[in-house]
């Protein structure tokens, strides 16, 4: 599993691997050969991972760590570096349920409470993570970082304010890193995906659409498919594949950018 694969060698950090996105992420960046290192807040969710890669003939080690704390994520961090010697990759995809964002409602109905929920936990737990990680890959002047963000961060659908301000906070957040970090040999790269329709989130959000328009959830999936221009739903698995991709040394020149992976769901 890890012999040939263009991310062989490298030892990848994933934060909130138990949710969908980051467990496609972990199975694929070990299956292109790096040493994964999961954390998640539920430890027997990323134990049972780690089992699943290693059983395939990868390399990964589990631990419980909640991203929303700083002091945690640091020492974690640390002591991974302290571990293994480096890390050459950093990626987060930690996210609440999609109800918890008020997602569906229009922004007049949000609740203050709603509105910033994203903002203190996708947001804050991206950039905890993300200074964590270059602090050590400035000492070793080289690494990628990793943010993940949505469509909702162009204004293409109705219902997702909240998540949409703070997606666009990190895409901001990627230029203002990449620019302190660059010349360090440090890069910072966002992934903008469109919604993972086999994902948690998307599924949630899907029936609750369903429920309120008296439809089906896969009328739902159906509908958010066709809002893209190949008209085809995006997986989890798109995301992983992208990932690997912008945390491949193929993209060295990449950095202080959104790479767009939304199928032209939200054009910039």
């Amino acid at each position: 599993m890890s012999g040939s694969g263009i991310l062989n060698g490298k030892r990848a950090v994933i934060v909130g691997a138990a949710g969908s996105i980051g467990v496609a992420v972990a199975t694929e960046f070990a299956a292109q050969g790096a040493e994964v290192f999961l954390a998640g807040r539920t430890g027997a969710k990323v134990d049972t991972l780690a089992r699943q890669i290693a059983k395939a003939g990868g390399r990964a080690h589990a631990d419980a760590v909640d991203a929303l704390d700083d002091h945690a994520v640091n020492a974690y961090i640390d002591g991974l570096v302290k571990q293994v010697g480096r890390i050459d990759i950093a990626f987060t995809a930690v996210g609440r349920l999609a109800a918890e964002y008020g997602n569906t409602k229009p922004a007049t109905d949000l609740a203050i409470e709603e509105f910033m929920l994203p903002l203190t936990t996708v947001v804050k737990s991206q950039f905890i993570v993300a200074r964590a990680a270059a602090r050590h890959m400035i000492k070793q002047h080289s690494g990628v970082i990793i943010f993940l963000t949505g469509s909702p961060a162009r204004g293409h659908t109705q219902g997702a304010t909240a998540i949409g301000a703070a997606f666009g906070a990190v895409e901001t957040l990627t230029e203002h890193l990449a620019l302190e970090l660059g010349s360090h040999g440090v890069r910072v790269v966002c992934l903008r995906t469109t919604a993972n329709t086999d994902s948690r989130t998307i599924l949630d959000t899907a029936q609750a659409v369903a429920d309120r328009a008296h439809i089906t959830s896969e009328q739902v999936i159906a509908g958010i498919a066709n809002m893209n221009f190949l008209k085809v739903p995006a997986m989890v698995a798109d995301t992983a594949n992208a990932a690997v991709l912008l945390a491949s040394d193929r993209a060295r020149m990449l950095t202080g950018t959104v790479a767009n992976f939304t199928a032209g769901a939200a054009l910039d």
